[in-house]
């Protein structure tokens, strides 16, 4: 079974940050830390309002040459930011400036003429491009159409469905998961999940074959208030071994 690769989002880090203002806790030096943990990659949200990463956070990330996957809503703003800074990826998120956190997959069907002459000057600046979007049919269809070559599907609805302890619930979004990542994988699409995952409930996720990566942010920083980033990164990389040793 290939390894699962694993990619840790930074935001929540400048969000400690930005509670105090001044430079700490550093994002760039988390970033640092979860590669040398074993992260394959890290993840920064530049959000229209810059409520956690800022633009010199995306600078600082940019000019270390880390392997950086840059969340974006599908702007002209923020295409401008990403063809100037050029990270390694771009992953095209749904933003609403009252949402506490992202609610929900982008509406790649509903948004096409929007998201096709950004997936396009992404693509042509030679930077990789994944659409955040739930595991439906009629939404791998749009992406595949869209010509992206990577999909992360949404894990919130799972995570939500857990916390509130409905296990048949967990279990129907699960096999909407699986079936998703089956379609997707059918459909030439390079499949990503993340939302909500934890050391708890990421093992199922894991034991999707054909998912190839996880994004996983808010819960590793949380736990790092207790543990540590690196010893987070650890337990969950070695989790995600696991269940996939297993499947």
């Amino acid at each position: 079974m290939t390894r699962l690769r694993l990619g840790v989002n930074i935001d929540h880090v400048a969000t400690i940050r930005n509670a105090r203002g001044g430079p700490h806790p550093d994002p760039v030096r988390a970033a640092k830390i979860a590669l040398a943990a074993g992260a394959d990659g890290v993840t920064a949200h530049l959000r229209e309002d810059r409520r956690h990463i800022n633009d010199r956070d995306l600078a600082a990330l940019t000019g270390e040459h880390l392997p950086l996957n840059l969340e974006m809503a599908a702007t002209e703003e923020m295409l401008e930011i990403a063809l100037k800074a050029r990270p390694h990826a771009c992953c095209l998120v749904p933003e609403r400036r009252e949402e506490r956190t992202t609610e929900g997959g982008l509406d790649a069907a509903g948004m096409h003429n929007r998201l096709a002459p950004i997936v396009s000057a992404l693509k042509q600046a030679g930077i990789a491009v994944t659409l955040f979007i739930e595991a439906r049919e009629h939404q791998l269809e749009a992406a595949r159409f869209l010509r992206v070559p990577v999909v992360e599907l949404h894990t919130g609805e799972y995570h939500d469905a857990g916390l509130a302890g409905e296990k048949t619930e967990v279990a129907r979004q699960l096999q909407l998961l699986r079936n998703g990542a089956r379609r997707a994988a059918e459909l030439g699409l390079e499949v990503h999940a993340g939302h909500g995952l934890t050391y708890e409930n990421v093992g199922p996720i894991a034991a999707i074959s054909e998912i190839v990566e996880l994004q996983i942010g808010h819960f590793l920083v949380g736990e790092a208030v207790f543990s540590g980033l690196e010893n987070a990164i650890n337990r969950m990389r070695a989790i995600i071994d696991e269940a996939r040793v297993q499947t």
